[in-house]
């Protein structure tokens, strides 16, 4: 899927001048109908949905990653999700009307377009599946599988989060 991404930053798209983000830093806020296409180019970013005053991450995005306000991009409708640069990072957009413009121009754009969102659409089903049928350890033996380089790359309250635990019972995962 890398692979995938990283030919679409090579297809002649106008992407816009690299924005750098600090650690903390949002490039997208919940309640706007922004929908522009990032392309990470350095760090790490969280997708996050607040509930109250319960903050979960719903996803990551590393480096060579697409991602988006994907609910306000599909619908137009203001976005629920927010998304936080987890260290220093670099992105760079592209507008959705330009983005989709590409993406409808060629038979071989829209079949990169689809299997980007096949890609998508069957994590978070995997992850879904996870958080409702498996055990605290059960999911981060399946994180740590899938996604070696989260470990390195995310604090660990994040995993947590993202893992649906708190930071002690991760820490006490990883020990055992």
């Amino acid at each position: 899927m890398q692979q995938l991404l990283c030919s679409i930053q090579d297809t002649g798209l106008d992407w816009s001048e690299p924005i750098e983000l600090k650690r903390g830093e949002l490039i997208f806020r919940a309640g706007r109908a922004e929908a522009p296409v990032y392309f990470l180019e350095q760090g790490v970013i969280r997708i996050i949905h607040q509930n109250g005053d319960d903050l979960n991450t719903i996803r990551f995005a590393y480096k060579g990653s697409l991602f988006a306000a994907m609910d306000s991009l599909i619908t137009g409708q203001p976005t629920v999700y927010s998304a936080e640069a987890i260290k220093h990072t670099i992105v760079r957009s592209i507008p959705k009307l330009e983005f989709l413009k590409f993406i409808n121009g060629d038979a071989k754009h829209l079949a990169l377009w689809n299997a980007i969102l096949g890609y998508i659409i069957s994590g978070q089903l995997e992850r879904e599946t996870d958080l409702l049928t498996t055990s605290p350890r059960e999911r981060y033996e399946r994180v740590l599988q899938r996604s070696p380089q989260l470990f390195q790359e995310v604090p660990h309250k994040y995993i947590a989060s993202y893992l649906r635990m708190t930071p002690e019972t991760l820490s006490r995962l990883q020990k055992s």
